[in-house]
């Protein structure tokens, strides 16, 4: 679970394919550096080298089962956690993730229709209980994600637009349910009109104090 007591400090951008996570991660970290943090990004599934190589199955490989796939990205994230995420908190470090366990939660639980409360047990399980201090769901609609993407497409991208709306109104209902630790932000904005939203989300939790929001 988060922690107060750790040094880091751990921020999940989450959201739909195409909602420009990617893009929000690099514009968060060169913030942050240039208020003189270390800052560690990474992406999820992937950011290891067993994760590389299970990010090219579950993504590119053979159809699986919707069961497979979730154990998969779970598997995924237990090598993420054990060999980048938590010896960076313990470093002092700011870790930035393009997607984390919530993905898994939406993509899985309500895009495949598996029981979304056991997922998220498999997947909590899978990080050791470790949450991000912050998540912001950079929030797009299936049709403005499937426009950014263009036409090429991994496995979970090529699904119709019911699939990807599901998966975005789980993701809203994950951030309702705890707005405490999550902030919702419209992806259909400028980057850097996102970028400056969640720069004043950081700034109101306390979580990233100088950083400038103007």
């Amino acid at each position: 679970m988060s922690d107060p007591t750790r040094p880091g400090l751990f921020i999940a951008f989450e959201g739909g394919d195409g909602a420009g996570k990617s893009t929000q991660v690099g514009l968060l970290a060169e913030a942050l550096r240039a208020a003189g943090r270390e800052v560690v990004t990474t992406r999820q599934p992937g950011g290891t080298a067993l994760g590389s190589q299970l990010r090219d199955l579950v993504l590119h490989g053979s159809a699986m089962a919707a069961r497979a796939e979730a154990l998969i990205f779970a598997a995924d994230k237990a090598q993420h956690v054990a060999e980048v995420v938590r010896p960076a908190l313990e470093r002092g470090e700011v870790v930035v993730t393009d997607r984390y366990t919530d993905s898994s939660v939406a993509y899985q639980g309500a895009g495949r229709e598996l029981r979304h409360d056991e997922v998220h047990a498999v997947q909590m399980w899978a990080v050791g209980d470790l949450l991000p201090d912050l998540t912001v769901v950079v929030d797009v609609t299936a049709e403005q994600g499937r426009a950014r993407r263009g036409e090429v497409h991994d496995r979970l991208e090529s699904e119709g637009d019911a699939f990807h709306e599901a998966v975005r109104a789980h993701f809203l209902a994950m951030a309702q349910g705890e707005p405490e630790r999550y902030v919702v932000v419209d992806g259909g904005q400028d980057p850097q009109d996102v970028h400056g939203e969640v720069l004043a989300a950081l700034e109101q939790r306390g979580l990233a104090v100088g950083l400038v929001t103007a």
